[in-house]
């Protein structure tokens, strides 16, 4: 057995060599499919342009595939003259070698040629010389708006210093000057002719671009007109920085740029910059695109600034590539982030941080300038689109941009590689325009103005064979044309020469194989007497005369069919050439049994079949028969040991009896390599020496087997043992050294400090002491503070520092104690010891998870010893600038979760392992890390020798909750490392919070309550700007009277929830005292109350603080009256004091009832007079009163009121007591405004309606009531009603209406007093035009069946609900969805889609829809566009026969995802039991036609995978029963998942401009006002990016005529609506709505509504409106827009006379209307002559 098993496993052993050695040399690997076969072309052109291998077989004869590889061709039998077969060529046109001794650029070759086949990619070498110094062209390009004119200033006077800085780079250098400001047109520019003159002080007028200097070596000449510069200024922000770049590039004369020279263009500026289709342009009236041209005049001066747009950011990149112009940033901290985006876009340009003053441009630019020096960029201009290009070094390192780091001075080494596509956009490149195909490449590295040219071209040529054919030839039987060796038949006829066709008689007995029944062995069809083999998948199955062969059924190796090395042909493999047997496994080659000596199987055996049969087989013969101990070496090596030892020194386990040992020793001085491959050594344990042998030989046969030994063994040297204890001496002493340095160490900082030298040490502390931010212009939840160190910068010191939040807080006490036990997150920081890489900030990189890994696991090791603590997540990874000389390096930030009171513990961990730079084992950089905890900060920041500034980069614990301003404090605490004494230790940091979403405050300023009352109830309000939750902090104070002795200390906490409007503060009096009986209460009693500390966005109102006056009540001439307040309160001169304690409350929706207290004295009566809130008092009714109370009536309803009250008497008026506010009660609405009509067909309506015009309340749902009606406009049968709950949902969808049926519609709204009167229109809607186009189905908008059962609980369901029938219906319902919902409710985002979402939202019940609509639906990933086609098919086909299915009764598409879609539909009609359905799907524009089969009946949705974003499908479903299939219900679906990449909102092609634009507003909502205006409303974009600016609106007519109506709006508000005049009835209109943003203007949102004419039903000139707030922005006056805020910002600006503000303005024509606010009042007369009254609320007319 043992020897059997010996056997087996040097076999399987060569067996696995033998495979190893078969897949070293590629005989292994399978061969890729042959594409040319697969394709199954039948003609020559079409074989060569299917792949760059393919080739063609004109043989007659030939039976193979005539398309295939040469090589195939050859070896079936294809002769060489009759294969046609193209190939590329290249060769070169002009090369001059390069000459170093030449101060110039230079590149070799510089002229090839070439040819490439589709597919085909060819490549060469080119040398490129830069030498060490070159010719430099250096012109700046300064921003001269005025707050540059300290930048300015020190420019000029720097002539010199940039004189030597250009000597110091070179002998040839030129010098320019040119400045820019931006377009002088509206808005960038005060247009007013003072300010055009001299928009500032001492300032030149406005302008775009002017070349100031031309380039010149003459720097004096440089100084002098720089001198002479002046300052220049503009309005807005942003500069036309990029019109003056691209002037600079294309005017290469003007500016003076020459050949040979390296051209830098220095840009400095601090603003940020517009660019093309920013919006600005369309607000200035400048739409052309710009023209990439020179407009320079004869003065240097840009004159198209007013006549084209901005450059785009690609265009930039593009021409100054084309021009070799390197550009170099020069930008202030407060632009920076923007020019760092836009930097990576070049392939080679810099960018510095610029001091606010510019005096560090100099030192910028030699910086810049050897960073530029060490870079090379190469670029391919004017591509063929067929064509694409690479460049490649093995000399260089190539960068993230493209650009290589090179060596000056030196000739570099590149590749160009040049490639020839084969489709483009799924069209073969030989089908483009020639000009598409080929063309001459310019090849050009940077700085370089001669290029490489490469004159490039496809070949797209006709086989020669084609043009040369037989028509109706006589082999081809005359009918077909002889074509490249084969027949080409006519219609009609088939066979290789075309002599068969179907009417010829049939022949199947010369199909049959003898022995066979079937024709063609049942494997193919009988054609003409000849056999048509069945083939699948497009290849050929089975071959043979009788189609008796299956070519699957050949000799397999290995798994493989033929081995992979041939093909099976009849039964048997026809091997590839070099291959051979059964199963074409043999190779013919004997390459894999030549042994280590070059001889055949080591002479000891034979090749067979590849592989060595070795005479004698032992465990150590290798697969050539050789003898190898690498098999087995250890093994055999321990194996002799022993007798090794024993033979050879007499030593080992066998000393004494060798006789056992059968080897021949044979002792040497030296083992040489030559004589063994290996080497046996060990160590002998008796005296320590290690010796060495080798053995010869088979080992299993031992007697022949050779041991040599080396004589001389390898012993340790001599005993050092005397050495142990002066090594344990000097190791003491050093420690005692160490320890005393230690002690120094401690000490020398105070030793140090009373040397007199060392008094004036260096110092750190903070730049600046105070920082003040706002909340809404923050971009981070840091800031980086720097630090600053002074005196010597030699050595290294350390800061600690801390940071706490509210300090304003610190006098007040908590009003709970935090628990120590709690958890709470702890920001962790640490700077590592490696660079930063981008990919650290890609968490799917595998180098990111890598180091997250590693720190995470390191870290967790080390916290876990801390109690409480959990393990830690989000890491991340960052940059810190400005942090010295490891800037570049890498910062860790972590969260660990821990409890409170583990804080102390875990700053110590930190600072032990930070100062021993390791966590375990990941190592970290000493000096620097931080903790922050919720309320406080700790943490180290370290300069290193040389660095004056580093910034600490302190958390400013950002809460909803924060008080409106909070100030924070940071302290540098000490210097534990370093000598550094601590300057300004403090800084503080206010930070601002803006936009109140609420007014919290006092009713009034002052109460009056009597000690009897025991409680004072003080009415606290809140004005609701954005509802939501406000909370704040009430107080009493003392001030005459006492706490504990008149009333008691009262503080705490009013939350108003959303909604809330009042609360109270109750404050509980005391008693008298007997003290202040005695003295009659003669003192007055007063303590204060305070508002304190808003949160969650609300801010303190108009009375912060009121004053309650505590006083007793007595009868004065039987009135109640306030005797503690009558010695006090008594007006002068026996004039009566304001009345006490006025209060008013409604009684219903026009009455308010008014009460007060009488004043001290004897009144008369009492004058009483009211008016609207926000009215001016002089507007006001008065009337005359005798006692403490009045009835106000005839009020409008719904309406805040403002009333005082005055007591008179004989000497006349008294003072009026404090204003007080009331509110009528809600009455019912008005009816709803005009009802709109957008016909999708003659059976479906979208019907809309607007705010009743007096709403008198808050509307809380609509009712829509809908009926058929005669000719007379009766009733027929009863009307349906459809409750509308979400009052901003003024939309409803009618579907399945009868054809040609007039219907009445009635509209009501209802309020909390009820409902109102209705609104209604009787419309036939076959009378109405047709239109292809409907407006967009928006999201939720309800969805009506016309033909739903009375049996229904509701018509009612939403557009994006879940479709499901009724409990017991007949129809079965769409299929579930709950496997995609969640709580009710799933949203839907795409990847790379931004923010964009679909959300479905199901309801308690469903219904059942029948419509008959065909409908285009885009569901969007960016939310940027939604459109419906709808087209109609009739209902049931009366001509069906009885028991076919009707149509399906919807289609539903619901986006799962931007390449999965579920489709859903509702059961057909049908008099029988429908037993299936298909579902049929393909590309809009053509294609594959996917099937899908639904046996289930059960079953009304599928979900269909893998389809193309942004591609429109058709979907076809119908319904089959056992009498046959029914009519199809057709569909088209676009999931639309981002921006088109070739729209102009997306700034570079394929790669999108880093500055986050915003997404596309929410969806549009239309509501007709009159005839020939409508009202458009839409929500804030779900993704801002940023604070809105406004909204650019584009109305224009569907089907053109007329011209585009552009509207600017401006705002950022939840809810804007613009009213649009001047519309057509019966005319189709597209609105665009885009939002901008200081980075630009968003994607669109589309919306398509026509205005239906309507018969009956009078239109009321307020009747669309929904009066709340309106704003106009923009003239002519006619356009106006309403907001959902409730404060605006007065900021006017005059233009030709007329008054534009951003107040609130209605503006109508020759109309007086009052709208009722509660904040302000704006009058203007506007151009028109009308004048405006606004007020929050309610409209009413005057």
């Amino acid at each position: 057995m043992r020897r059997k098993r010996m056997d087996v496993l040097p076999r399987a052993c060569a067996g696995l060599l033998l495979l190893s050695l078969l897949c070293t040399t590629g005989l292994c690997q399978r061969s890729k499919n042959n594409r040319c076969v697969l394709s199954r072309a039948k003609r020559c052109t079409e074989c060569i342009r299917v792949d760059k291998d393919c080739s063609f077989c004109t043989d007659e004869s030939f039976e193979e595939s005539r398309c295939d590889l040469r090589e195939n061709l050859l070896r079936y039998g294809c002769g060489e003259a009759s294969i046609v077969y193209t190939r590329g060529e290249m060769r070169t046109q002009q090369n001059f070698s390069i000459n170093t001794a030449l101060q110039r650029t230079q590149v070799s070759p510089q002229g090839m040629f070439m040819r490439l086949r589709a597919g085909e990619e060819m490549s060469f070498n080119m040398d490129v010389f830069q030498p060490l110094e070159s010719p430099v062209d250096l012109y700046i390009l300064m921003d001269f708006s005025y707050s540059m004119s300290d930048d300015l200033d020190n420019l000029k006077s720097m002539g010199q210093n940039l004189a030597e800085f250009l000597q110091a780079l070179t002998s040839n250098y030129t010098i320019g000057f040119g400045k820019f400001v931006d377009k002088v047109s509206s808005p960038q520019t005060d247009m007013r002719p003072e300010k055009l003159r001299e928009p500032w002080n001492n300032a030149d007028s406005p302008f775009s671009f002017k070349n100031v200097i031309r380039l010149t070596s003459n720097i004096n000449y440089f100084s002098q007109e720089l001198r002479k510069e002046r300052i220049s200024g503009n309005l807005d922000a942003p500069e036309g920085g990029f019109d003056a770049i691209l002037q600079t590039a294309v005017c290469k004369d003007k500016i003076g740029w020459r050949k040979d020279s390296t051209h830098l263009l220095v840009f400095s500026t601090e603003s940020a910059f517009h660019y093309e289709a920013d919006g600005t342009n369309v607000l200035a009236g400048i739409l052309a695109r710009n023209d990439e041209q020179c407009h320079l005049d004869t003065d240097g001066t840009y004159v198209y600034d007013t006549k084209q747009d901005y450059p785009s950011v690609p265009t930039l990149v593009r021409l100054l590539g084309q021009h070799n112009i390197i550009p170099i940033f020069a930008v202030t901290n407060h632009s920076y982030s923007y020019y760092e985006k836009l930097r990576k876009y070049f392939p080679i340009s810099e960018i510095g941080v610029l001091q606010e003053d510019s005096s560090n441009i100099v030192e910028l630019l030699r910086t810049a300038f050897e960073r530029i020096r060490s870079k090379m960029d190469i670029r391919a201009d004017f591509i063929p689109k067929a064509m694409k290009t690479e460049f490649t070094s093995s000399m260089y390192e190539k960068t993230e941009s493209g650009s290589f780091h090179i060596t000056r001075g030196e000739v570099g080494k590149f590749n160009v590689r040049v490639k020839a596509l084969e489709y483009i956009g799924g069209q073969h490149v030989c089908s483009l325009p020639e000009k598409d195909r080929q063309g001459v490449i310019h090849v050009k590295p940077t700085s370089l103005s001669d290029s490489l040219k490469v004159t490039a071209s496809v070949i797209c040529d006709v086989c020669p064979c084609e043009q040369q054919q037989e028509f109706n030839s006589r082999k081809c039987s005359f009918h077909g044309d002889f074509v490249c060796g084969q027949c080409i038949c006519h219609t009609g006829w088939r066979g290789d020469t075309c002599d068969c066709s179907p009417a010829s008689s049939p022949n199947n007995e010369a199909c049959i194989r003898p022995g066979d029944v079937e024709p063609c062995s049942g494997r193919g069809e009988c054609l003409c007497g000849k056999c048509q083999c069945y083939s699948e998948d497009l290849t050929q199955r089975f071959d043979g005369a009788f189609c008796q062969y299956d070519v699957l059924q050949c000799p397999r190796t290995s798994g493989f069919l033929c081995n992979d090395r041939g093909r099976c042909s009849k039964g048997a493999c026809v091997c590839e050439s070099g291959w051979e047997g059964p199963g074409c496994e043999c190779p013919m080659s004997n390459d894999t049994c030549i042994d280590s000596r070059g001889g055949i199987c080591n002479n000891h055996g034979r090749c067979e079949c590849g592989r060595c049969i070795c005479d004698k087989a032992s465990l150590y013969t290798s697969s050539t028969c050789e003898i190898s101990y690498s098999l087995g070496f250890q093994a055999v090596c321990e194996s002799i040991r022993d007798c090794v030892r024993c033979q050879a020194w007499g030593t080992g386990n066998r000393k004494g009896n060798c006789s056992a040992c059968h080897l021949q020793i044979q002792m040497v001085e030296e083992l040489k390599k030559e004589e063994a491959s290996e080497y046996c050594s060990f160590q002998d344990e008796e005296d320590d020496c290690t010796y060495h042998y080798t053995l010869e030989g088979d080992p299993t046969v031992l007697p022949n087997t050779t041991v040599r030994v080396q004589k001389k063994k390898e012993c340790p040297p001599g005993s050092f043992l005397w050495l142990i204890p002066l090594l344990i001496f000097l190791i003491l002493l050093l420690g005692l050294l160490l320890l005393l340095c230690w002690k120094f160490c401690a000490c020398c900082k105070a030793c140090l400090a009373l040397l007199p030298c060392c008094a004036r040490g260096r110092t750190v502390g903070f730049k600046e002491d105070h920082y003040m931010l706002r909340h809404s212009l923050m971009s981070s939840d840091h800031l980086d503070t720097p630090m600053v160190r002074s005196g010597s910068l030699k050595g290294r010191d350390t800061v600690r520092w801390k940071i706490n939040n509210n300090v304003h807080k610190q006098g007040f006490t908590s009003l709970a104690a935090a628990n120590p036990k709690d958890l709470i997150p702890y920001g962790l920081s640490l700077r590592l010891p490696r660079l930063f890489t981008q990919n650290l900030v890609k968490p799917d990189t595998r180098e990111c998870e890598q180091l997250r890994k590693e720190v995470e696991e390191n870290l967790n090791d080390v916290f876990k010893h801390i109690p409480g603590c959990h393990k830690l997540q989000q890491t991340k990874f960052r940059l810190q600038p400005n942090s010295g000389k490891r800037q570049d390096h890498t910062i860790v930030d972590t969260v660990l979760t821990a409890p409170r009171s583990a804080k102390p513990e875990i700053i110590k961990v930190m600072e032990k392992h930070v100062s021993h730079e390791a966590f375990n084992d990941l190592k970290v950089s000493p000096g620097y890390y931080t903790v922050t905890s919720d309320q406080d900060a700790h943490g180290m920041v370290e300069f290193q020798e040389a660095v004056e500034l580093v910034d600490v980069r302190v958390p400013l614990f950002i809460r909803e909750d924060d008080d409106d301003e909070k100030q924070l404090q940071v302290e540098a605490i000490d210097v534990p490392t370093g000598i550094a004494e601590i300057g300004r230790r403090l800084v503080n940091i206010t930070i601002i919070k803006e936009q109140a979403s609420s007014l919290i405050t006092f009713l009034q300023p002052a109460y009056s309550h009597s000690r009897f009352d025991k409680l004072a109830k003080i009415p606290v309000i809140r004005e609701i700007i954005d509802n939501g939750k406000s909370q704040v902090t009430y107080r009493t104070r003392d001030l005459t009277a006492k706490n504990g002795r008149d009333y008691i200390f009262t503080e705490g906490d009013l939350v108003f929830q959303p909604g809330e409007t009042r609360k109270e503060v109750q404050v509980p009096l005391l008693e008298l005292t007997e003290i202040d009986a005695l003295l009659h209460n003669c003192q007055l009693k007063q303590f204060a109350i305070d508002l304190l500390h808003p949160k969650y966005g609300a801010k303190i109102g108009r009375y912060p603080q009121t004053t309650v006056t505590i006083a007793d009540p007595e009868v004065v001439d039987g009135v109640p009256s306030m005797a503690g307040l009558s010695q006090v309160s008594q007006s002068p001169k026996g004039r009566l004091s304001a009345p006490l304690n006025p209060n008013a409350h409604a009684l219903s929706s026009r009455e308010i009832r008014f009460s007060w207290f009488p004043p001290p004295g004897k009144p008369l009566g009492y004058k009483v007079k009211y008016w609207i809130q926000g009215d001016p008092e002089s507007e006001a009714r008065l009337i005359d009163v005798k006692a403490p109370s009045a009835e106000l009536s005839n009020l409008y309803p719904f309406c805040d009121y403002e009333m005082q009250v005055c007591a008179y008497n004989a000497m006349g008026e008294g003072a009026y007591s404090d204003i007080i506010h009331c509110r009528t009660l809600e009455a019912v609405p008005s009816e709803p405004g005009r009802l709109a009509f957008n016909v999708v067909s003659s059976t479906v309506t979208q019907l809309s309606w607007a705010e009743p015009a007096e709403t008198n309340g808050e509307i809380t749902a609509y009712e829509v009531s809908y009926g058929l009606v005669n000719e007379e406009n009766a009733p027929i049968g009863p009307m349906k009603k459809v409750l509308v709950e979400d009052p901003k949902k003024r939309m409803v969808l009618i579907e399945n209406l009868r054809e040609s049926q007039p219907y009445r519609y009635m509209v009501k709204a209802r309020n909390g007093a009820g409902w109102g009167p209705e609104r209604e229109a009787t419309i036939n809607l076959a009378t109405q035009p047709k239109r292809p186009m409907s407006i967009p189905i928006i999201p939720d908008v309800p969805i009506i069946d016309a033909e739903g059962g009375e049996d229904y609980d509701s018509y009612l369901m939403y557009s994006a609900d879940v479709l499901r029938s009724p409990a017991g219906s007949k129809h079965p319902s769409v299929s579930d969805d709950s496997e995609h919902l969640l709580n009710g409710r799933v949203d839907f985002s795409f990847p790379g889609s931004g923010s964009g979402t679909l959300t479905r939202t199901t309801n308690a019940s469903y219904h059942q829809l029948t419509s008959h609509m065909q409908q285009e639906h885009r569901v969007l990933g960016s939310s940027s566009l939604t459109r419906d086609y709808s087209t109609m098919l009739m209902g049931h086909d009366s001509r069906l026969p009885l028991g076919v299915p009707d149509t399906p009764t919807r289609l539903v598409f619901s986006a799962l995802g931007p390449t999965s879609l579920k489709v859903s539909w509702q059961e057909p009609h049908c008099e029988k039991e429908v037993q299936g359905y298909s579902v049929q799907y393909q590309l809009l524009n053509g294609g594959e036609v996917h099937r899908l089969t639904i046996p289930n009946p059960s079953q009304n949705s599928v979900v269909v995978e893998d389809l193309l974003p942004n591609h429109s499908y058709i979907f076809k479903v119908k319904a089959q029963s056992e009498e046959g299939w029914g009519p199809e219900r057709e569909g088209v679906i676009t999931i639309e998942s981002q921006v088109d990449p070739q729209s102009p909102l997306n700034p570079v092609p394929g790669s999108p401009f880093t500055l986050s634009t915003p997404s596309a507003p929410g969806p549009l909502v239309f509501t007709a006002l009159s005839p020939d205006s409508l009202q458009l409303s839409w929500e804030r974009p779900r993704k801002p990016n940023g604070s809105i600016l406004g909204y650019m609106v584009t109305c224009e007519m569907l089907h053109g005529g007329g011209e585009p109506r552009n509207i600017y709006v401006e705002g950022d508000n939840p809810e804007t609506t613009l009213t649009v005049p001047h519309l057509s009835e019966n005319v189709p209109y597209k609105f665009k709505v885009q939002a901008k943003t200081t980075q630009g203007f968003g994607p669109e949102r589309e919306g398509i509504i026509t205005i239906e004419s309507q018969d009956g039903g009078t239109f009321s000139q307020f009747g669309g409106q929904q009066y709340m707030r309106e704003e106009v922005y923009n003239f002519p006056t006619e356009y106006s827009t309403k907001t959902s805020i409730s404060h605006s910002s007065l900021d006017p600006h005059f233009t030709d006379g007329m008054l534009m503000t951003t107040q609130r303005v209605e503006s109508a024509s020759s109309t007086l209307t009052k709208q009722v606010t509660k904040e302000f009042v704006s009058r203007t007369v506007m151009s028109s002559g009308t004048l405006t009254k606004q007020m929050e609320r309610q409209f009413y007319e005057a």
